[in-house]
């Protein structure tokens, strides 16, 4: 772990003004902290995904609690005219899904985190469609990149995001901007205790199945007391929003 990583000056600047972004649209609620020791990396913020505005509500968040994540993001934004060479310049890395250049995410997401950064990543993949919107059994690569870096994963959970803009942005993001303007909804992020993960043995392959699912029943721990009163259905359904059964995850039996 070398620390020779720097924030850039321009995420920087997006940073500070990410809070300013989302106050017309959401009344943003950050709650629980990052140990003093952790926040300048090398860290894993481990986050569950809810909605396409996620990433700048994360953003706004991170700025409140003092943190600098570089983000793991989708290889589109990437290829974007202006939106890419912002990416390339504030240190983000690039996720190729769904091609022979996804393997590249993982040893860039490690070498981040050995020069001292602190990384921000979707254990799902993707937006979530758990049909209750808990989060769903996630993929091994937050946790092969804890095992192969040694950097603590910090589980942050989000809530309320899904009613400012919908699953299927930018279709429809006219029509959920203006409502979100009108009722500026309550969106809470909650940083929530690192993970436990002394105790492993085995295979790495094994290793790297048990902390997943360490990983993602924190998250869901974290996000519990966000939803109190909602934690079956939530309050505000996203109509454009599918459901997939197939990664759905057995959770203990939940009170209102």
């Amino acid at each position: 772990m070398d620390g020779s990583w720097r924030v850039p000056w321009l995420w920087r600047l997006l940073l500070s003004v990410s809070p300013a972004v989302v106050a017309p649209i959401c009344r943003l609620r950050v709650s629980g902290s990052v140990p003093p020791e952790l926040r300048r990396g090398p860290l894993i913020l481990a986050a569950n995904h809810v909605s396409p505005v996620d990433p700048i509500v994360m953003a706004a968040a991170c700025r409140k609690a003092g943190l600098a994540p570089r983000f793991m993001a989708t290889g589109g934004l990437f290829d974007a005219p202006v939106a890419g060479a912002v990416m390339r310049r504030c240190g983000h890395i690039r996720v190729d899904r769904r091609t022979p250049r996804v393997a590249q995410a993982l040893p860039a997401a490690v070498a981040a985190l050995q020069a001292g950064s602190v990384v921000l990543v979707y254990p799902e993949g993707r937006i979530g469609l758990d049909p209750w919107m808990w989060p769903e059994r996630g993929k091994t690569g937050v946790a092969r990149m804890a095992l192969m870096s040694g950097a603590a994963v910090v589980p942050v959970a989000q809530w309320g995001a899904h009613v400012v803009m919908p699953y299927t942005a930018p279709k429809g993001l006219g029509r959920a901007l203006l409502r979100a303007l009108v009722r500026r909804p309550v969106v809470q992020v909650r940083f929530g205790a690192p993970v436990d993960l002394s105790g492993l043995t085995g295979a790495a392959g094994a290793q790297a199945v048990r902390v997943t699912q360490r990983v993602v029943e924190a998250i869901d721990a974290t996000l519990a007391p966000l939803r109190s009163g909602e934690p079956e259905t939530p309050r505000w359904v996203d109509r454009t929003r599918p459901v997939d059964m197939s990664r759905v995850r057995r959770r203990p039996a939940r009170t209102p």
